[in-house]
């Protein structure tokens, strides 16, 4: 009966149904091709999965309290073009430059925050207009090419950001290690901490929230600036792994990074969210990207694939949750 009753709990969590998604798919896409779980295959889906991934942690707190950020993109191409920029015209070092990108994307999320708190005006809304800001400003600043990069070779920060060895036969590179110290540091705020107690009481009532001393705009402030951190940081990343600084880089990537959260089990609507559901999310798109090439369908046929994998994941999350709700 008690095994029974904790298989029961497990199926109930969020988290259940995106980790047998991830098995299925690794399983399917191994049938198909033994490469797939090949050393050098493994290497790539884990390098892709951090840059994405790191901003898709911070959309998770950011969504848990209710909003979401549309210029997580836009800024994943502007921050490598502000750093490049800053250095190549011999203004600052790169270290400098990378710490300038990071400042002003603080600001812009704060400035984000503020519109969408004090203005009162949607995140959608507000989030959209400074996407169109932000990418503007990279192809304006730059006549639209891209900036040179391969003067980062030996750098410091290169080597602590993107530096890479192997691990037997793995390529790994060093922003995995950053990713998953963000992932377990996000998940104790989340879960553990009194901050994350306040991001799902605003996401999940925020005149309760308000009532009890929770500060809702402070927090949703302080999310907005760190989601637009996360995204600089991230573009800054695969800058420095690709030696490319484009200023289109990123151009889709606020939707991708939303159906990685929303498929991990976080709510569109605020009041919960799960770190662990994130990750799971990041790792079932990365590898449907990687896998679906592999096994040779067309690369264009991704976005099917990831509108049929939302589709079933809400519906799932729904079943579970009225089951739940029903107490059965």
């Amino acid at each position: 009966m008690e095994n029974s009753s904790i298989i029961q709990r497990s199926i109930a969590r969020p988290e259940f149904g995106p980790f047998v998604l991830l098995v299925v798919e690794l399983a399917v896409f191994w049938g198909f091709n033994h490469d797939f779980l090949s050393p050098q295959n493994i290497s790539n889906i884990l390098a892709f999965t951090v840059e994405l991934g790191l901003i898709a942690l911070a959309m998770t707190l950011l969504m848990t309290s209710g909003e979401f950020d549309l210029s997580v993109g836009s800024l994943f191409g502007f921050s490598p073009v502000l750093m490049w920029t800053l250095f190549n015209s011999g203004l600052t070092s790169l270290e400098a430059g990378f710490v300038v990108a990071l400042l002003v994307a603080a600001f812009i999320g704060l400035v984000n925050g503020w519109f969408v708190t004090q203005l009162k005006i949607p995140s959608f809304l507000v989030t959209l207009g400074m996407l169109l800001v932000v990418r503007g400003t990279a192809l304006f600043v730059t006549s639209g090419f891209p900036q040179r990069t391969w003067s980062a070779e030996g750098s410091w920060l290169a080597e602590a950001l993107v530096g890479d060895f192997f691990i037997g036969p793995f390529r790994i590179y060093m922003s995995l290690f950053w990713f998953i110290a963000a992932a377990i540091a996000l998940g104790y705020v989340l879960t553990q901490s009194r901050t994350g107690n306040w991001i799902q009481a605003a996401g999940g009532n925020p005149s309760a929230a308000r009532a009890r001393g929770v500060n809702v705009s402070g927090v949703k402030i302080g999310l907005f600036i760190l989601s637009s951190i996360m995204a600089s940081l991230a573009g800054v990343i695969s800058s420095l792994r690709t030696s490319a600084a484009n200023p289109n880089s990123g151009t889709g990537y606020e939707l991708e990074v939303i159906a990685m959260v929303v498929i991990g089990g976080t709510a569109l609507t605020g009041g919960r969210g799960t770190i662990i559901g994130t990750v799971l999310g990041i790792l079932i798109l990365r590898v449907m990207r990687n896998g679906i090439v592999l096994i040779g369908v067309p690369g264009l046929a991704y976005n099917i694939f990831i509108g049929a994998i939302i589709l079933g994941m809400m519906a799932l999350h729904s079943w579970l949750e009225r089951r739940h709700q029903a107490g059965t």
